[in-house]
């Protein structure tokens, strides 16, 4: 089970209507347990193959709804990048692909999807949000028409920060929204009016807060090594 539906069932909270903006491979679903459990599902995923793969694995729930299309700021048509299992829009330059991996754009990762603004998809009932679009996530909470009880987002990771982490965490604020909590790349918030937060749920915030922080400490000083050997290494052959 995924651990954002055990810590929601443990809190007894058991949404309506879920949904997942970037799923990827469709068994590896952020929400595959509630699509299991037959709680009416929106998926939303830009990329061609991911989306045949994702309607072939739930042809046969009829509470799946499957939208091909990248969620964004306007409509149209816009260019999706695929590395490895990262998949990011062209228009966002601080992915993780790119802070992480140091990525650099090949025309043959990229494809022209259509792109729309997630008020065309949402219908104002979702009580489970899950979103990660490897930096765009901003664009997908600007435009909510719903409030969600839980959201999950993709703000951090190694090195990585969320580029409109800024405007995400005001967004939150300013809706009564408070931080639950987080894993390796993620961030979840919840209206705390419907999820009670405990002392234990606070304390374990707080360390995981201080786990992140060290963990990107340490890739920091990793890459800076790194880059003094890289650097040592081009002097000696210049030599």
């Amino acid at each position: 089970m995924r651990k954002i539906y055990q810590k929601c069932n443990a809190k007894n909270f058991h949404p309506q209507h879920v949904a997942e903006i970037g799923v990827y491979l469709p068994e590896e679903s952020n929400i595959l347990d509630y699509i299991n459990d037959g709680v009416k599902a929106t998926l939303v995923e830009a990329h061609p193959t991911y989306v045949a793969l994702g309607q072939d694995y739930f042809k046969n729930k009829d509470n799946v709804t499957i939208h091909p299309v990248a969620v964004y700021d306007e409509e149209g048509e816009i260019n999706l990048i695929r590395q490895t299992a990262s998949t990011f829009l062209e228009a966002v330059d601080q992915s993780p692909t790119i802070v992480n991996d140091y990525y650099q754009t090949n025309q043959s990762d990229i494809i022209t999807v259509k792109c729309t603004k997630f008020s065309t998809i949402d219908d104002g009932t979702i009580g489970l949000l899950s979103i990660d679009i490897e930096g765009a996530e901003w664009y997908a909470i600007k435009h909510l028409v719903s409030s969600p009880i839980v959201i999950s987002v993709e703000t951090h990771g190694k090195r990585y920060i969320n580029p409109y982490l800024t405007e995400i965490k005001n967004w939150m604020k300013n809706r009564g929204y408070v931080v639950w909590y987080k894993d390796k790349s993620d961030t979840v918030y919840v209206q705390p009016v419907h999820i009670h937060l405990t002392l234990l749920d606070r304390i374990s915030l707080v360390g995981q807060n201080v786990w992140l922080q060290t963990r990107r400490i340490r890739s920091h000083i990793s890459e800076f090594v790194k880059s003094l050997f890289r650097s040592r290494h081009r002097s000696k052959y210049f030599l």
